[in-house]
């Protein structure tokens, strides 16, 4: 049986719906500030939830974790609902798990160097074609070596190790610049002090936790980013490294009757500020594509007009509030606001777009055979959850009660690039080992074997994943333990030796998605 359609407006004349089975069509949520993007969210994710759909979003104002507890009646606000003709809702709250990147006011949330990927890196270390082409190269060196690049710290050894070896490298990857080597290490300290250190390390977030229901209820994922919002580049980039690595996880399913998850992207401008045009078109790629994995996102901003066109021409379900006409520039992004919805002949949507009231809406949402609906001018409905924020009491329940409770909370610090090198520097040079044999002259001027393209394939194969088999770390180890390397332990330091390399260590699974090798 399918899900009842899900009632999130309604005027005089009838309730507007949003139909599950488009819900992963992707939409639009947008308004001047304080028109109510914020409540129309909460709404949507409230009425996803109580479908089974688990939801992701961004609390960029900190009144987004109030959904989390059963919102409460008052004078006020039966009055205000009565002016608008809606009825005062059945109060109840969403189960809700929370996130942070700094670990504070959430699950800590992490990714690794390696699942990040070179060219998400690139861009919140702003580099420009030249150093986002050497770090490529340290990618890849890293891949053909075994050195799993985990934490900024595995980054900046892998770095050094590279630089300080540039000509071993040279032939077989090409030339590294000493000055694009310092630009990247300034970009590394640059991040770190932004608070990017707290992002990238172990243990990473398993996407598979984004899909946890509550018995019929999907759990609501909560990001806080109000502090995150103070670094635009790093927050892009973290909901940017989320939709790929769901994009490389989950199977196609096709259509279905309800999305799997939904994603809200907040301050969805952020996204394409300053972004590549390669990064512009892997975002194209995935929205394009990730509706046949039973995802819908959507994007929540002020304008229709931030959002690049071609991505703009996907979001089938829109909400526009209010926008402002001050200025010639405003007048031009009302027009085109009100060209990008399917005309009503009753509503003069240019005129209206900029009349309407705080919580009224124009909206236009997919029809059951998936064509645009006319668009409606109507009042969203009221929330059952808490409008505003909760207190730092429930914040500290919410989080000792969650499922992923100690999951993640506590850092690790397994053996990596900068145990690997480090233990390099320790080991003697050997007369045997030093001297030139058959088998290192097969092997990369890094100094990693390869077995017959089985090692290959785990390190390029189509998952991209970063691994390699215990033996082949160590000979590895014995081949780089140059006289060079002396250099590198004198600036790197020596760690304590983490856990041993067993088995096959993967890289992560971004993919083709981030253009990684």
């Amino acid at each position: 049986m399918s899900p009842t359609p899900l009632v999130i407006a309604k005027n005089q004349q009838k309730e507007i719906v949003l139909r599950p089975g488009m819900a992963n069509r992707h939409g639009l949520i947008t308004g001047a500030t304080g028109t109510g993007k914020t409540v129309t969210l909460q709404v949507m994710a409230e009425r996803l939830s109580s479908i089974g759909v688990p939801v992701f979003l961004a609390d960029v104002k900190g009144d987004l974790s109030g959904i989390s507890r059963a919102g409460q009646s008052s004078e006020k606000l039966e009055k205000r609902l009565a002016s608008f003709g809606l009825p005062v809702p059945e109060f109840s709250a969403c189960p809700a798990i929370f996130w942070d990147v700094f670990g504070k006011a959430g699950h800590h949330l992490r990714a690794t160097v390696s699942d990040l990927g070179h060219l998400l890196l690139s861009r919140i270390l702003m580099l420009n074609e030249t150093q986002q082409g050497v770090l490529a190269l340290v990618f890849k060196a890293a891949d053909d070596q075994g050195l799993l690049l985990l934490d900024i710290k595995d980054l900046r050894a892998m770095l050094q190790y590279v630089g300080e070896n540039s000509k071993d490298f040279a032939a077989q990857y090409g030339n590294v610049s000493p000055a694009s080597i310092g630009a990247i290490q300034r970009g590394l300290l640059r991040l770190e002090q932004e608070g990017g250190g707290y992002f990238l390390g172990e243990p990473m977030m398993d996407i598979d936790d984004l899909l946890l229901t509550d018995r019929d209820q999907g759990v609501i994922h909560i990001l806080a980013a109000d502090r995150l919002l103070n670094t635009p580049m790093l927050y892009s980039t973290v909901l940017l490294w989320l939709l790929a690595e769901l994009f490389e996880r989950l199977p196609e399913v096709g259509d279905m009757e309800k999305p799997r998850l939904a994603f809200f992207f907040d301050e969805a401008h952020l996204l394409f500020n300053d972004a590549p045009r390669v990064l512009l078109q892997r975002i194209e790629q995935v929205v394009r594509l990730i509706r046949s994995k039973g995802v819908g996102i959507y994007f929540v901003t002020q304008n229709p007009t931030d959002i690049p066109d071609t991505i703009l021409g996907q979001l089938g379900n829109r909400v526009n509030h209010a926008l402002r006409a001050f200025t010639e520039k405003d007048r031009k992004a009302v027009r085109a606001a009100a060209r990008t919805m399917r005309a009503n002949p009753k509503i003069d949507t240019e005129t209206a777009i900029t009349e309407l009231g705080v919580g009224e809406a124009l909206i236009s949402l997919l029809e059951e055979n998936g064509n645009p609906g006319i668009v409606e001018r109507a009042f969203i409905m009221p929330p059952a959850s808490r409008i505003g924020p909760i207190t730092p009491e429930e914040r500290l329940r919410a989080r000792e009660n969650s499922p992923l409770n100690g999951v993640y909370d506590e850092p690790v610090d397994r053996d990596s690039a900068y145990e690997m090198l480090a233990r390099r520097m320790q080991q003697p040079v050997r007369a045997s080992e030093a001297a030139p044999s058959k088998q290192a002259a097969r092997q990369t001027p890094g100094g990693s074997a390869r077995s017959g393209g089985k090692v290959n394939d785990i390190v390029f194969g189509t998952s991209r994943r970063q691994g390699v088999l215990e033996a082949a770390a160590k000979t590895a180890a014995r081949s780089a333990a140059t006289s060079a390397t002396n250099q590198v332990m004198k600036s790197i330091g020596v760690k304590g030796v983490g856990k041993s390399v067993a088995g096959s260590l993967v890289r992560g699974i971004l993919g083709s998605l981030l253009g990684r090798r």
